[in-house]
């Protein structure tokens, strides 16, 4: 299982980099896992040859997300993503944004869905600093956490 610390995801970035590697770095809740996490993470992969997620933790889920939010805890989220064959490795960040893990770990590549711009991203200028990319991945229609939720609430279809 690679659910890391920030210094053992910056080892592990280092390593890979002097191997060659690039490596492509996102954020997320991913609170209920779905279609669309999927059909995004695998997007992101092809981008390079090593994925690494910034989960983020349970207070900064419940912060950007609301009451009830989230569904599923941080560490079992964590398990989860890191269970999937295109994640490379997980870091659970507690602060307001992904900014000081993107700092350290200088990802080669930063993606983020449909819902941002490239000069909205936060960390894109610093990643960009560094020689790195970013990547803004479309959505895929009719999949959401909070769709998810309404629909094993009975609310939707």
């Amino acid at each position: 299982m690679a659910v890391w610390t920030k210094s053992q995801a910056k080892e592990q970035v280092l390593e890979w980099k002097s191997a060659g590697h690039a490596v492509v770095f996102t954020n997320g809740c991913f609170d209920l896992l779905h279609r669309g996490h999927i059909d995004y993470l695998t997007k992101a992969k092809a981008l390079g040859t090593k994925l690494i997620i910034g989960l983020n933790s349970d207070a900064s889920v419940f912060i950007l997300k609301g009451e009830g939010r989230p569904v599923q805890l941080e560490n079992d989220r964590a398990v989860i993503i890191d269970a999937l064959q295109v994640v490379d490795g997980v870091i659970i960040f507690s602060e307001g944004t992904p900014l000081e893990l993107i700092k350290e770990l200088k990802p080669d590549i930063l993606v983020k869905g449909g819902d941002y711009t490239e000069n909205s991203v936060v960390g894109a200028d610093e990643v960009r600093n560094n020689g790195g990319s970013v990547k803004i991945l479309p959505f895929k229609k009719g999949c959401g956490t909070t769709l998810l939720i309404k629909r094993i609430q009975g609310a939707g279809k």
